[in-house]
């Protein structure tokens, strides 16, 4: 533990003085404060870490919108409008069920018993809307992980159960839709379900939406060692998914993500980020973001888990097409596993731009 705590400083101080780096081709290394020397991420127009939004991966105005009508108004009809105009099988549906979930959580944790009246109205007043029911089941699970005791607690499994039950609801509403059973993949992990319960769920899924991206990562916790799987289960699932992808699909990245699942919680060997088990997964990921349309709602999830591994790579110039991509925007992993992703974020922003001048690159070479 003391290792842990020890790690965790030292990456407070690079993120603390991280844009004051020497650039120095072949190396780098921290430089004092107001150095002229110093690399600095606002020179590449990237937004401050305190402008960083923490709610979505990538840019999506019209959730956006949506969002902070209900909240700012308390009426739901806005985002049921946006959910009911959104494609049941594809991946922005389900991202914005979870945004909306999400914002109703956040809610009732910095309001207990009095927040989310929007989404409370929503499902009493059209307890027929689809959309409405998948945001409910989708609060609960995020209520479940957040604030309910902590996993295996009595009350992380009512809430599960809860959530379970209103999944089944909102799969009544909604035939054909497979936001329901992807939600439902999260509660499979936390209640436990058995490889046979969770085997005859995942069929359901593929039914309705076989190269869903967001499905597959909401699956691929489960098969993880942490949790009910072990790593060569998330490695066989993660592969399986990449080799049948179709041309343009993200799932070739599924394997990158199988490996951050798996990482250990303190890398001690300098040469882990040039294996060739990294490296295969990196080159995959980056096929997949080369020829995935550049509309793709899950494209910046992929991006940002690729700086996390492109910067220990120290593969600074593709780290910082990727910054270039996704700056911004943090809500995706690996920094939502953070208690402050913004802070994660802009601590390997600033080690990619450093990287980047310290082997040449400039604001001008950097492409728009």
């Amino acid at each position: 533990m003391e290792i842990l705590w020890f790690l965790f400083a030292i990456l407070m101080i690079v993120f603390v003085i991280g844009p004051y780096v020497r650039r120095k081709r072949g190396g780098v290394r921290l430089v004092a404060p107001g150095s002229p020397d110093a690399a600095d991420p606002a020179n590449y127009g990237f937004d401050r870490q305190e402008d960083l939004d923490i709610r979505i991966p990538g840019p999506d105005r019209d959730l956006m919108d949506a969002l902070d009508h209900v909240r700012s108004t308390g009426q739901w009809q806005a985002a049921s409008q946006l959910l009911a105009g959104t494609p049941k099988d594809g991946e922005q549906r389900w991202q914005r069920v979870q945004a909306f979930g999400g914002a109703a959580a956040l809610e009732l944790v910095q309001q207990p018993g009095v927040g989310a009246q929007w989404l409370k109205a929503w499902r009493l007043e059209a307890d027929k809307d689809a959309g409405g029911a998948q945001v409910h089941a989708e609060l609960l699970v995020q209520q479940a992980w957040r604030s309910s005791g902590g996993v295996g607690s009595q009350d992380h499994r009512i809430i599960l159960e809860e959530a379970r039950e209103a999944c089944r609801k909102a799969a009544l509403l909604s035939p054909g839709d497979p936001v329901p059973y992807i939600t439902e993949l999260a509660i499979a992990r936390g209640l436990a379900y058995s490889e046979a319960e969770f085997d005859a769920l995942w069929a359901k899924v593929m039914d309705r939406a076989p190269a869903h991206m967001g499905a597959h990562l909401a699956a691929l916790h489960y098969w993880c060692g942490k949790w009910h799987g072990s790593r060569e289960h998330a490695d066989a699932f993660s592969h399986a998914a990449a080799a049948r992808a179709p041309q343009g699909s993200l799932l070739a990245a599924l394997p990158l993500f199988a490996v951050y699942e798996n990482l250990p919680d303190v890398v001690l060997i300098g040469s882990f980020y040039q294996s060739a088990v990294v490296t295969r997964a990196v080159e995959g990921a980056l096929y997949a973001v080369h020829t995935a349309r550049q509309d793709d709602p899950m494209l910046a999830h992929v991006r940002h888990l690729l700086l996390l591994f492109l910067v220990n790579m120290e593969r600074w110039a593709e780290a910082m097409e990727q910054v270039r991509h996704v700056d911004g925007y943090v809500g995706a992993l690996p920094w939502s596993a953070s208690e402050d992703p913004a802070a994660q974020y802009a601590v390997y922003r600033a080690l990619a731009v450093a990287g980047y001048e310290a082997n040449g690159g400039s604001p001008a070479t950097l492409p728009h």
